[in-house]
């Protein structure tokens, strides 16, 4: 079995697409394809443009292929859903254009890309909270089913698509925690969604990265290889006190 290493628009500094300071994704995709990457995430919702003929144009001029789309959202309020599932329609049609160039298919690979990273974030009170899981709120038992559905109907109109989704535990979102994590994979089966685990935000939440790694290794389809700068850590786990 082998690891295909792909990149991501969030090595770029890109998080929120609405932030006036991103670097145009016509660079990104360049420095991608000039860094040896052979396919790159599409990032966040929004960041490149729902256009086939150019985003091909532009994976063709740089020898790249899209990997995975991305799911970005608050995904527990219902308010939301309508907009979510639309943007999982969007990002399924543009990465599914028989237009778009193609990563190849390797050994040992269970499911053949693109695939769709499903990310929940965007709760005040959790991002504050983030790596912090004695202080974190938590949803009720009434909360957490209905969040599930929320993922599962995700998850199930990527499949719809012909799309694996994999989903992405992420510090500051109320899929973050080691218990969370297990409760999730016990109420989403294999068949419905793999599992993407990020090794930043796995340390930052508490958990060894290479013991998870290892212990959902047959529920893994995606990893994303982060690092940590762990002075700062420390000091985000372990603040100082304040003198009085």
């Amino acid at each position: 079995m082998s690891i295909q290493i792909c990149g991501a628009p969030c090595c770029w500094g890109v998080d929120d697409p609405k932030n006036p300071y991103l670097p145009p994704w016509q660079r990104v995709l360049k420095e991608a394809g000039l860094a040896g990457y052979r396919a790159i995430e599409l990032g966040p919702y929004g960041y490149l443009p729902i256009d086939v003929p150019a985003i091909s144009a532009e994976l063709s001029k740089n020898n790249l292929a899209i990997v995975a789309g991305t799911i970005f959202h608050d995904l527990l309020d219902p308010k939301n859903q309508a907009d979510v599932l639309s943007a999982v329609d969007d990002i399924c049609r543009l990465i599914t254009d028989p237009a778009l160039p193609r990563l190849q298919t390797h050994d040992g690979q269970k499911f053949p890309t693109p695939y769709m990273t499903v990310m929940d974030w965007g709760h005040e009170e959790r991002d504050y909270a983030a790596g912090h899981p004695d202080r974190a709120p938590r949803l009720s038992p009434s909360e957490w089913e209905r969040f599930m559905d929320h993922i599962r109907a995700v998850c199930e109109r990527a499949n719809h698509w012909g799309v694996r989704p994999v989903i992405h535990p992420h510090a500051g979102g109320y899929l973050e925690f080691a218990d969370e994590i297990e409760a999730m994979l016990d109420a989403i089966p294999y068949e419905t969604a793999g599992l993407c685990l990020d090794t930043g935000h796995l340390y930052y939440s508490g958990m060894d990265p290479v013991e998870w790694l290892k212990k959902y290794a047959d529920r893994l389809d995606y990893v994303h290889f982060k690092d940590v700068n762990e002075t700062v850590y420390r000091q985000v786990r372990c603040p100082p006190k304040v003198k009085q």
